[in-house]
C-alpha cells in the first residue's frame, strides 16, 4: 500500500506570503487567515490557490461493538441515516448545498443487503465485528477499505474539486475512535472517551472499560495503521484514510471535521507522515478525544461551535473561512494596484 505523497511546497508559500504584504491593509491585519493562504499555496503549489468547488465525501459502515450497548441509538440508525443522505435531509447535505459542494455517499460497510438510491455501493463487509470478543476485521479488509476511500477520493478531484470534506456515519463509531487514538497516543483512556451520541455517565464508564479490555487483548501496534484498523477500527474510518491520503497525493488541502474524521487523519499520518502539512481542522467538537488528536497532529482549529454530529458538517461550515483565505489571496488588491504610496 504505497502513496506517494510528496512534502508542501514551502517556495510557493513564501510567493503568497511576499504577496500577502502588499495587499492594501497593515500587516498581519487579518490574522489566520494570512497563515492559512500561505498554507493553500504550500498544499497547492500555486502562490494564487483555488479551493473552489469543495467536495464532501461521507463514509458509512457499522460497528459490532454496538453490541455492548455503548450508545444511544442502535446500529439500525446507520442504514436509516444512509437513506436521509441519499434524499437530501441530513445535515451535510444541507451545508454541501450551501457551500456548493459536490458530494458522494458511500455504503463502505453498512450491515444488511439494501441498495440505497444515490448512494456508492462499496460494501468491504458487512459492519465490524465485536472488537472486544475478536478483532474488528481482518487487515486485508482494512487494506481494502483504504483502497476504496483512495479511489472515491481520486474520482471526486479527477471531476474538479479542490478542497476534500471527509465525513462519516456509522453508529458506534466514537468508540472506535477512543480506541484508536488512545493506542496511538498511549493517553488514558478515559481522559479520551467522551459522551458520543449522548450517552449517560454508566455507559460512558463501561465504554471505557470495554475499550481497555480491548486493547490489551489485540495490543495493536500503535505506528502500524492496518494493524490498529484491524484490532478497533471501523471501515468508515479507514475510508477515511484513505480519502485523506488520496487528497494529499493530488496536493489538495483536506478539511477536517471532528473526533472521527481526525482520527482517520491520524491514521493517516502514521501511513505518511508528509501527509500531516496537507491538513486543515475545521472545528473543535464536544468530544474530549478530538481536542488531543488535534494536539497529537499539531492542528489549531477554526471554529468551536459545541459540535459533535459528524458527517462533515463542522468542516463544511468552516469552509468559507478557507474559501475567504484564498479569495483574499488571489483577488485583494496590493497598494501598486490601488495606486497607495
Amino acid at each position: 500500500m504505497a502513496f506517494n505523497i510528496k512534502p508542501i511546497d514551502r517556495l510557493s508559500g513564501e510567493k503568497a506570503s511576499e504577496h500577502i504584504n502588499q495587499l492594501t491593509k497593515p500587516l498581519g491585519s487579518l490574522g489566520r487567515l494570512e497563515s492559512l493562504a500561505v498554507q493553500l499555496a504550500e498544499i497547492t503549489a500555486n502562490p494564487f490557490p483555488s479551493v473552489c468547488p469543495p467536495g464532501v465525501l461521507v463514509f458509512a459502515a457499522d460497528h459490532g461493538i454496538t453490541e455492548e450497548g455503548v450508545s444511544a441509538f442502535p446500529s439500525d440508525v446507520t442504514a436509516l441515516m444512509a437513506v436521509n443522505f441519499s434524499s437530501g435531509g441530513a445535515a451535510i447535505n444541507v451545508f454541501a448545498r450551501m457551500i456548493e459542494a459536490q458530494m458522494t455517499v458511500v455504503d463502505i460497510g453498512i450491515k444488511g443487503h439494501q441498495v440505497f438510491p444515490g448512494v456508492q455501493a462499496c460494501k468491504i463487509r458487512m459492519g465490524t465485528a465485536n472488537f472486544v470478543r475478536e478483532k474488528a476485521m481482518s487487515e486485508y479488509e482494512a487494506e481494502q477499505a483504504i483502497s476504496t476511500g483512495r479511489e472515491q477520493a481520486a474520482a471526486m478531484i479527477q471531476s474538479g474539486v479542490k478542497c476534500l470534506i471527509p465525513g462519516e456515519m456509522g453508529i458506534g463509531n466514537t468508540t472506535s475512535s477512543s480506541a484508536l487514538l488512545a493506542a496511538i497516543t498511549g493517553l488514558d483512556v478515559h481522559a479520551i472517551t467522551g459522551y458520543g451520541t449522548g450517552i449517560e455517565e454508566k455507559k460512558k464508564a463501561r465504554k471505557s472499560e470495554l475499550i481497555t479490555i480491548a486493547l490489551e487483548k489485540h495490543r495493536p501496534d500503535k505506528e502500524n495503521a492496518l494493524e490498529l484498523l484491524s484490532a478497533v477500527g471501523g471501515l468508515e474510518i479507514a475510508g477515511m484514510c484513505g480519502a485523506i491520503l488520496s487528497a494529499a497525493e493530488h496536493r489538495i488541502p483536506i478539511l477536517l471535521d471532528g473526533f472521527i474524521c481526525t482520527a482517520a487523519a491520524c491514521l493517516a499520518v502514521l501511513i505518511s507522515p508528509n501527509v500531516r502539512d496537507y491538513l486543515i481542522a475545521g472545528h473543535l467538537s464536544e468530544e474530549p478525544g478530538h481536542k488531543k488528536a488535534l494536539e497529537w497532529l499539531g492542528l489549531e482549529p477554526l471554529l468551536k461551535l459545541q459540535l459533535r454530529l459528524g458527517e462533515g458538517s463542522g468542516a463544511a461550515l468552516a469552509y468559507p473561512i478557507v474559501k475567504g483565505a484564498a479569495k483574499m489571496l488571489c483577488e485583494m488588491a496590493t497598494f501598486e494596484q490601488a495606486g497607495i504610496k
